[in-house]
This record gives C-alpha cells, structure tokens and sequence, in this order.
C-alpha cells in the first residue's frame, strides 16, 4: 500500500523581490502545490506575483526599520504564522524567496515523498550552498532560464545550514538562522541552495535601491561569496560530506547552536544531478 504523503505548507516573506519570489512560487508549487504556499508581502503596496495562482498571499503594513530590527520583526511575524499553520500541516518549510531546499536526486524521491518518510525531531536541516557568480567563468544570469543551467559554483556555507524544515511549534531567529532551544539536525540528503549572490550586476542594482545599512549587508553577503567562488579553485563532491560532519559536530564558543567549519571557506563543484531540481 502507498504510504500517504504528509501535509506540508511552506512560507515565506518578501518585500520589493519579485523575481526571487516568482521563482520561490514556481518551485514550491510545482512540490507542495501553490495552494500549500503562504507569503507574506511586507507592505500593502507590494505586487502579488502572477504566477502565485491559489498562494495564500497575506500583506502587512511596512513599518521602517533598521535592517536587525527589521529581521527580527519579520521572522516574528512568520513564526507566528507557521504555529496557526501546524494546527493543519504536518511540516512547514520556511526560508527565504531566494532560498531552495532540495533533495540530492540519487535518492529517487521527490522532496514531498522524501520529507513524509523521514521521522523529524522538531527540525531538519539541509547542508548550506551558497551559489554565486564565478566573475571569469559565467556570463551574466539569463532571468528566463534555470539557475542550476547558468551556475556550476558553490560556497560551502554554515549561515545557509538552516532549521527550515520543522513539524513542532518553535521561535526562528533572525533570517531562519537558528531556532531558539533547538539543535541542528542535518539530513544527509537536504541541501539549502541560497541564490543571493547568483549575479554580480543584480547585487549592484539591488545596492543602489536600498539604504546604506542594505549595502553594506549586500556588499558583506554577496560580493564576499563572488569573490569566493571567482579566486577558489572548486572542490569535489567528497567535500560536501566533509562539510557535513564538520557542521553536526563543531559549534563555534560564541554561537553553540549554531553550525561551524573552523571558518574554512569552501568551494564546490554543484553535482550535475541536482539539475534535475529544476530551480
């Protein structure tokens, strides 16, 4: 007998991002169902993407703030909403619009099979892949076509090993980064695909429209991860497990709840299967 799948919603929130939201929206719908999907729009002005089809799309008042008060404002604000949902879900996935959990294609499952299989405590996580632009080796990022089809290179990063899959009611910290009293459980065929940094002249345009504490985050985040992947020469496949371990078992003194890797910076080879996610 077919072992029925889990209900699973995802959720997330944006503001002046449609492009990453579009793209948010025709992954996890094409999974989960767009009927499964719930964003939350800061600020009443904001465009609901065409393609959100039967997405839930709820939109908040935007209230100015400084970019950390403003994070904490908004991963408060869809904590909130993810207790409500798992009064009717089984698992939610909250991230990021430019972020896409996958599962590694060698396991023959698709994310929605995967995750309904897999006995969850509280929280899982995928392994962080922070793809960027490589500034010699990639032209600038065709908007109409697939991610995986223009990018090759990854950065090998704990601030994108995130606690985004949960099936209890918890707190996120800031940007999904953490869950307060709550370890990391890292599967060992998740990954985060964060595409942020995926072109340098979208990061420059993004900087221009954005006050200077957003530029200085965007120059930190983005530019560091270009200039990674551009001067590194990419690592095999084996060091993504490497990464793996270093992550379940080594937690940096200042931030025992969170991930580490000694601070190595490194980069991959994305594997050639992960195509097959379409992102």
């Amino acid at each position: 007998m077919k072992k029925q799948l889990k209900k699973i919603a995802v959720i997330t929130m944006a503001r002046d991002d449609e492009f990453f939201l579009s793209r948010w929206i025709a992954y996890y719908g094409k999974n989960f169902g767009t009927e499964n999907l719930y964003i939350l729009l800061d600020g009443t002005d904001q465009k609901t993407p065409e393609n959100a089809g039967n997405a839930h799309v709820i939109k908040i008042p935007h209230i100015p703030m400084s970019r950390a008060a403003g994070d904490k404002y908004r991963i408060g604000k869809i904590s909130e909403q993810a207790h409500k949902l798992l009064k009717k879900y089984d698992i939610i996935i909250g991230c990021d619009s430019d972020e896409f959990l996958i599962v590694d294609p060698k396991t023959k499952q698709t994310l929605p099979q995967y995750l309904s299989n897999k006995k969850i405590h509280t929280t899982v996580s995928g392994l962080g892949l922070d793809v960027g632009q490589h500034l010699y080796n990639e032209a600038i990022l065709d908007k109409s076509a697939p991610f995986l089809e223009q990018r090759e290179y990854a950065l090998l990063s704990t601030r994108y090993t995130k606690p985004v899959v949960i099936n209890k009611p918890v707190r996120w910290g800031s940007g999904f980064h953490s869950i307060k009293r709550h370890n990391f459980h890292i599967d060992k065929n998740l990954y985060l695909l964060h595409f942020g940094a995926i072109d340098m002249d979208m990061l420059i345009d993004k900087a221009k429209n954005r006050g200077s504490d957003w530029v200085n985050h965007l120059k930190r985040r983005g530019n560091g991860t270009i200039n990674t992947i551009t001067k590194s020469k990419p690592k095999s496949e084996k060091w993504m497990r490497i990464a793996r371990v270093l992550q379940t078992y080594f937690r940096p003194i200042y931030a025992p709840r969170k991930p580490g890797m000694f601070g190595l910076k490194i980069v991959v080879k994305i594997p050639s299967r992960f195509k097959k996610s379409g992102i």
